[in-house]
């Protein structure tokens, strides 16, 4: 029996050295705390004022969208479907968070940057 030959792939092991080098861990929370109900929003803003990150910036554009989009649970039945997806949205945004991207939300997510581009500016 001839042992078998193994190969990994370290491009996402240098995809997240590099994401760590260029976010400190205070913007990475900032991001976080971003997405946390619109109180993590506001307190994540308010700190970013002295740290003035992009990357924080970035992901309050998304989280401002979102909160927006979650007006439309108000719509009877359509509304409640819609909101799911919004979820998802926000779960989506969350998890880039967490991971140190900048990746926008599917569908609305390069709006949100568009629309709300003078938050943080």
């Amino acid at each position: 029996m001839k042992p078998q030959k193994t190969t990994k792939n370290f491009s996402d092991m240098e995809t997240a050295t590099e994401r760590s080098l260029t976010i400190s861990d205070k913007e990475k929370s900032n991001g976080i705390i971003a997405y946390i109900t619109i109180v993590g929003f506001i307190i994540a803003f308010i700190q970013n004022q002295e740290l003035k990150s992009e990357y924080v910036n970035f992901h309050a554009r998304q989280m401002i969208g979102i909160i927006v989009c979650s007006f439309v649970w108000i719509i009877p039945f359509l509304g409640w479907i819609l909101g799911l997806g919004v979820m998802v949205l926000w779960i989506m945004g969350l998890m880039g968070a967490m991971n140190g991207e900048r990746k926008p939300v599917p569908i609305v997510g390069e709006h949100f940057q568009e629309w709300f581009k003078s938050v943080g500016a």
